[in-house]
């Protein structure tokens, strides 16, 4: 599986991004699908994923409300919609692919259940 990830920038406090990720290889329906990110000096930490089953969605804390993850099996895509940003947003964002997921389960949110990644897009957001 291959992975592409687009549509980083750099935006104002408050502003908005959509991200996309797109997969080629694999049977794109049989992969849970998350987004990461990684800040300077900091390790990376799990934002939001979508598990194989339609609405198997989930998300860290502190992007509830402002970011939504969506999929398109027949596109192959994933795309993480990103409202209200804030400084502490910034960081290069990761998509990632999951062979192992469950159907009936949410997806995980631990890096090392990740196997496929994409090549990270970077977000700045200026204060």
């Amino acid at each position: 599986v291959q992975l592409q990830a687009s549509g980083g920038g750099l935006v104002q406090t408050g502003g908005s991004l959509t991200l996309s990720c797109a997969a080629s290889g694999g049977t794109f329906s049989r992969l849970a699908m998350g987004w990461f990110r990684q800040a300077p000096e900091k390790e990376r930490e799990f934002v939001a994923a979508y598990g194989r089953g339609v609405g198997r969605t989930v998300y860290t804390d502190s992007v509830k409300g402002r970011f939504t993850i969506s999929r398109d099996n027949a596109k192959k895509t994933v795309s993480l919609r990103m409202i209200s940003l804030k400084p502490e947003d910034t960081a290069v964002y990761y998509c990632a692919a999951d062979s192992s997921a469950i159907l009936s389960a949410d997806p995980s949110r631990r890096v090392s259940a990740y196997e496929y990644w994409g090549q990270g897009t970077q977000v700045t957001v200026s204060s």
